[in-house]
């Protein structure tokens, strides 16, 4: 069953800007670490679906950042590398402690096009593996601004708001029931993974905090917490 999770954007931008940002992302994983899983599961959007090892590496290099997430040769898609780097940042704070985290038990990458339906399979699958917590990255739209990578539209900001309160309540049925169509035309990076979410925690009541919300350069990004 799924114990907890914590809801992180997947840009790069957060490495080395927006510190508001990376602080909320940290303390969302720090959040799912107390829970004490027994099963940590990074999930994010890539172009197809694969499930990867819990020690896969990723870099940063190909978005001008020299950074290396987990060691050996740099195989993940940039959802799952700053997932692992947020926990190797996790890591890193307790490394002191006797109980120091472990590593992902897996990173599991989610087709941005997959289907609602395979997504919530997805999911549920997960949440059969025993006690699991999910580090799910996921970005809103890219369409909420002039400017923005996607093109500007006002269906964006309802669509990215829905996603914030989905995060800030808990609430699993209103992620899992984000429209695939209308996430590819506004440019929702993080809606496959958002219902990898909804999949592991349907049925179960979860209290949810938003964390942190922003759109620098017209993109959605969010930070939260479930419990």
């Amino acid at each position: 069953m799924l114990v907890a999770a914590a809801v992180c954007p997947h840009t790069p931008l957060i490495v080395r800007d927006l510190d508001e940002l990376r602080s909320a992302a940290r303390a969302a994983v720090a959040a799912l670490r107390s829970a004490a899983p027994d099963l940590l599961v990074v999930v994010g959007g890539a172009e197809e679906t694969r499930r990867y090892a819990g020690s896969a590496a990723g870099t940063l290099r190909p978005w001008g950042l020299d950074v290396t997430a987990g060691a050996g040769e740099p195989v993940l898609p940039l959802s799952l590398t700053i997932g692992r780097w947020l926990l190797d940042a996790d890591h890193q704070d307790h490394q002191d402690h006797q109980d120091d985290p472990d590593g992902p038990g897996a990173l599991q990458s989610v087709a941005f096009d997959a289907a609602p339906a395979d997504c919530l399979a997805l999911g549920a699958a997960l949440a059969e593996e025993g006690r699991v917590g999910l580090l799910v990255l996921a970005d809103g739209s890219a369409c909420l601004a002039a400017g923005a990578p996607g093109r500007y539209d006002d269906a964006a900001r309802p669509y990215n708001d829905a996603i914030a309160r989905a995060v800030a309540e808990g609430d699993p049925r209103a992620l899992a029931g984000l429209d695939a169509a209308d996430a590819d035309r506004l440019w929702v990076g993080g809606r496959a993974a958002l219902q990898v979410l909804a999949g592991a925690a349907a049925g179960r009541r979860f209290s949810g905090r938003l964390l942190a919300e922003s759109s620098p350069y017209g993109v959605g990004y969010f930070a939260g917490s479930w419990t």
